[in-house]
C-alpha cells in the first residue's frame, strides 16, 4: 500500500488530479481508459482540479469511460441529492465526456438484483476498471459497504445503518428519515478487482478510519482494510487524517515519499 500525505485538503487533491490526469494520459490501449467515482464531500476538490485541468487542455476525457459507486435506491435521477445529480453538477457537465460512456446505477430500477448484475457485466465488458478513486466513511465503509459487508462482496442492494443516514441527513434537511434505507453500490471486490484503488482520506474525524486502513487488521469491521491485500492500493490523505497514526507509521510514509520524488 502506498501512502501520499499532504499538508492539507486542497494539496491532496491536486495530488489525486495530478494522479489520474497523467494516468489518463499514459494510457496507450485501443479500448477507453475505464475510472471509477465517488461522491461525497471528499472527490468535489478532484473533481474541481480535473475540470480546471481539462479546461486547460492537460487531460481529455473523450476516451474515458466511468462507473460510479453507487446510487440511492428509490431516489429519481432528478432529485438534487441522487448522485446522478451529485456528479453531473460537480464534474460530467463541465467537461467534454461523452454522454454514454457515463454509468451511474439506476436507483428506480424495478428490478435492483437484475440491475446491479447488469452493471457488473458492463464492468466486465471493458475489461475491468483501469482505476477506481473512492472516499470512506468515518467507520471506514467504502462506497456504501457498511460495517460487516463482505469483502468479496459485488454489486448490489445495500441496507444503510443509522449511522450513515444520520451522515447524510445534512444533505436531506437533517432528517435521517428522509434519507433513503437502501442504495445500490458496487462491492468491494468489484473495487478491488480494479488495477489500481485510490482512496482519499481527509480531516480529523476519518483520522480512525485512517489508522484502521494502514495499520490495523483486514476486517469486515473496516471495509476499507480491504485495500491491504491490493497490490495497487493508493491512500492520499491530509495531515488531520493522520492524527491517530503511529509515529513511526507517520515517518515510515512521508520517508518513502521523499525517497520516491528523488
Amino acid at each position: 500500500m502506498r501512502v501520499v500525505i499532504q499538508d492539507n485538503y486542497d494539496k491532496m487533491c491536486k495530488w489525486a488530479a495530478n494522479y489520474i490526469a497523467a494516468k489518463i494520459n499514459a494510457h496507450k490501449e485501443d479500448r477507453p481508459f475505464v475510472l471509477g467515482l465517488p461522491t461525497g464531500s471528499s472527490p468535489i476538490g478532484v473533481y474541481q482540479e480535473l475540470i480546471k485541468k481539462n479546461k486547460a487542455g492537460e487531460v481529455s476525457f473523450q476516451n474515458v469511460v466511468t462507473f460510479n459507486m453507487d446510487e440511492y435506491l428509490g431516489l429519481p435521477r432528478e432529485h438534487d441529492q441522487s448522485y446522478w445529480y451529485f456528479m453531473h453538477d460537480n464534474f460530467f457537465d463541465h467537461i467534454e465526456i461523452p454522454a454514454e460512456n457515463i454509468n451511474i446505477l439506476n436507483g428506480m430500477t424495478d428490478d435492483p438484483e437484475a440491475e446491479c448484475a447488469r452493471y457488473e457485466k458492463k464492468i466486465a465488458s471493458y475489461g475491468g476498471i483501469d482505476l477506481f478513486m473512492g472516499g470512506i466513511g468515518v467507520d471506514g465503509h467504502l462506497a456504501f459497504n457498511e460495517p460487516y459487508t463482505s469483502l468479496s462482496s459485488r454489486t448490489g442492494v445495500r441496507d444503510l445503518t443509522t449511522d450513515t443516514r444520520i451522515v447524510n441527513s445534512r444533505f436531506f434537511g437533517n432528517d435521517p428519515e428522509k434519507v433513503p434505507a437502501q442504495a445500490l453500490s458496487v462491492g468491494i471486490g468489484t473495487v478491488t478487482d480494479s488495477k489500481e484503488v485510490l482512496v482519499l482520506i481527509s480531516g480529523h474525524n476519518k483520522a480512525r478510519a485512517m489508522a484502521a486502513v494502514v495499520e490495523g487488521g483486514v476486517s469486515q469491521r473496516w471495509t476499507c482494510s480491504a485495500l491491504q491485500m491490493h497490490n495497487g492500493a493508493i491512500i492520499a490523505c491530509d495531515e488531520e487524517a493522520c492524527g491517530e497514526l503511529m509515529v513511526d507509521t507517520y515517518k515510515y510514509f512521508l520517508d518513502i515519499e521523499r525517497k520516491e520524488r528523488l
